[in-house]
């Protein structure tokens, strides 16, 4: 079978659009929720400074912008975890399916 037989046998299959939806979907999901986390820090940040602004505590130099930042970065390698999870356990298995089929 030819190189160029294979890649269409592999892009006709069933279960290579399977993967390409779940792959796609799931990746629009986390980047959304990372995006809603980022862009509204930023726009309290840049709209509602005095919101983030207050100290956690009577006398406290810590505002609540500082753990609320920490909590989004945390969320990237939370997000990027679960992906790389999911990846490894759901589409991993897909792709050895799609693979010796082709073959």
């Amino acid at each position: 079978m030819s190189v160029d037989q294979r890649y269409k046998k592999i892009h006709d299959s069933e279960n290579f659009k399977e993967l390409v939806k779940k792959r796609n979907n799931f990746s629009w999901m986390l980047s959304v929720v990372m995006l809603l986390a980022y862009y509204s820090f930023i726009l309290i940040v840049a709209f509602y400074p005095e919101i983030f602004g207050k100290p956690v505590s009577e006398g406290s130099v810590t505002t609540y912008g500082i753990p609320i930042g920490l909590f989004i970065i945390i969320l990237s390698f939370v997000l990027t975890g679960i992906y790389v999870f999911k990846t490894n356990r759901e589409f991993d298995e897909l792709t050895k399916k799609i693979i010796e089929e082709s073959a």
